[in-house]
């Protein structure tokens, strides 16, 4: 989970209204559009879990996420909102379906074309992610409800872990890069080249937050 960008508004939307439309009455045409704003904006990854997702009708494995939801005891006027749509994964426990399952106040979710994720979560190398250290204690509770919320650990955990795997050795070893040009005059240069050349190489990868953590460590 990580900040987001929010690009200008599918032209679409603004032919919808909650009052006498539902989400059903979207057609497919308009909804590829939506796609195609929400790619943008999040490169083909869901918004919580940052899993790889395929965005097209055929061979779906996403849908399009009501930050708030839509239903009539929710927030039904925010049901054609811009700022209130995600693409999450279709996985049932974890990200938007799970969350939609969940009892939980809407103000204390981590909201990430808002604010960032990675002020409040810390990835590790074990797949886990937990509330960043520091943090004042509402936003600790915001970081501990985001994390229940999208269950973002349980199934999660072993499907980051598998992803980590290859780049611990990578942050053994820039960890012992930083060490030895930490005796040096000018030495952390190659370090900070390194750290920039692998950085940059996971750019848009999924797992990409936690990948990072990994290798800042």
């Amino acid at each position: 989970m990580h900040k987001l960008t929010r690009p200008i508004p599918p032209a679409c939307l603004c032919r919808y209204d909650y009052r006498t439309q539902k989400w059903g009455d979207v057609s497919e045409g308009h909804k590829g559009e939506i796609w195609l704003k929400i790619d943008d904006m999040q490169g083909k990854r869901c918004a919580y879990c940052e899993a790889q997702i395929v965005t097209t009708k055929v061979g779906s494995t996403a849908h399009i996420e009501h930050f708030e939801q839509r239903k009539p005891t929710a927030s039904p006027d925010k049901t054609f909102l811009w700022s209130n749509l995600f693409g999450s994964c279709n996985r049932q426990s974890s990200c938007g379906k799970y969350k939609d399952d969940q009892s939980y106040t809407q103000t204390v979710l981590i909201k990430p074309d808002i604010e960032d994720p990675e002020d409040f979560l810390l990835f590790a190398p074990d797949g886990t992610v937990s509330p960043r250290i520091g943090l004042t204690p509402m936003n600790k509770h915001r970081a501990m409800e985001t994390i229940r919320i999208f269950n973002l650990n349980a199934s999660l955990v072993e499907i980051r872990k598998r992803e980590l795997k290859g780049y611990i050795q990578t942050a053994e070893f820039l960890a012992e890069l930083f060490e030895l040009a930490a005796e040096f005059e000018d030495g952390l240069g190659s370090y900070e080249i390194e750290l920039a050349n692998e950085l940059a190489a996971i750019q848009g990868l999924p797992f990409e937050t936690a990948i990072r953590h990994t290798l800042c460590r």
